[in-house]
Order: structure tokens, then C-alpha cells, then sequence
């Protein structure tokens, strides 16, 4: 499992799973945003957007000293929408980041393994075909919960997701 945020192992996985997952014949865009908020407007709103808020597992490296350290709450928020008449859907991702416990400085980024990226993105798109496509839920899609493993207390101090006031930690 790598340190280092890759954007493109999140877009070129969601791309490739699409086809593999989906079966309609919509576009779908994947995109990034690092100020992305948990909440819609009423426009937005109007507009189809909605949110889905995940937890993970990956590694982080802060960018001042060689400290590295793994967490198993790292908060993924995405916006997703699909443009009716168009064919096309939009995600928006935004993955938050924590702070080095030694340094305490910058929020840094985290690295994910494929397997991993590929775990988040299939809840993902689990969620896109009930909400965008009026799919039932298949059974044992939220088994997320049932697999987490804490061990160690969560530092809410050292948490992006916390600041914001949505960490995912109560799921």
C-alpha cells in the first residue's frame, strides 16, 4: 500500500470498473475537488447532485519529517449526478487528510492500495445505481461496518474530516 495520493489510480480504477459494473451506456466523469463540502445547496439539490460519505483504509507521509503512519478512518466525500437527457454523470471526489502527530503541521494526503480504491469505488457505484438508476440495494452492500477493525483510538485533533465536523468515525 503506498504513502502517496495518486488521482489517477482513483480515476483510471473508477473508468475500468464502470465498464466492468455498469451496465448502461451513460458517460461518466471523475474528478477531484479539495474544498468540497458535505452539504448541497438547494440548487445543487435541484440540479440531481447528491453525497456519499466513506470511510477507508490507507498510509500517510507527512511532508516534514519521514513519519508514516496507516489509519483505518480516512473520510472520502463524493458528490455524484447524473444529467438527465444528457447521458452523462459526474463524480466529484474529495479525500481528507491528517495531520502528522510529530510535526503537526499541514494536512497531508493519503495512499491507498488498488484493492483498497477498488472496495470504495464498488460501494460507490453501488450507490450511483440505486440513486441515479433506481436499482435495489443488493443484499450485504453495507457490510462495511460489520468489517472494521479499530485499533487505536482516532485523534480527532489530527483530522481533516473532524475539523469539517463529518467525520465518517460514528458509522
Amino acid at each position: 500500500m503506498g504513502t502517496e495520493w495518486t488521482p489517477t489510480l482513483w480515476s483510471d480504477t473508477f473508468d475500468r470498473m464502470l465498464d466492468e459494473e455498469l451496465d448502461y451506456n451513460d458517460t461518466w466523469g471523475f474528478k477531484f475537488n479539495y474544498s468540497l463540502q458535505n452539504k448541497l445547496s438547494n440548487e445543487e439539490r435541484r440540479r440531481g447532485w447528491k453525497i456519499y460519505c466513506h470511510y477507508a483504509c490507507g498510509k500517510f507521509r507527512c511532508g516534514t519529517c519521514p513519519q508514516t503512519w496507516p489509519s483505518a478512518r480516512i473520510t472520502l466525500l463524493f458528490h455524484y449526478r447524473l444529467r438527465s437527457g444528457t447521458a452523462r454523470g459526474t463524480v466529484i471526489m474529495r479525500p481528507f487528510g491528517q495531520k502528522c502527530r510529530r510535526c503537526n503541521g499541514d494536512f497531508e494526503r493519503p495512499g491507498f492500495s488498488t484493492a483498497e480504491v477498488e472496495k470504495v469505488l464498488l460501494k460507490l457505484i453501488g450507490k450511483i445505481k440505486q440513486k441515479c438508476y433506481g436499482e435495489e440495494e443488493e443484499d450485504g452492500s453495507d457490510s462495511c461496518s460489520s468489517e472494521k477493525v479499530w485499533t487505536k483510538p482516532h485523534e480527532s485533533l489530527l483530522c481533516e474530516a473532524c475539523h469539517q465536523g463529518i467525520c465518517c468515525e460514528e458509522d
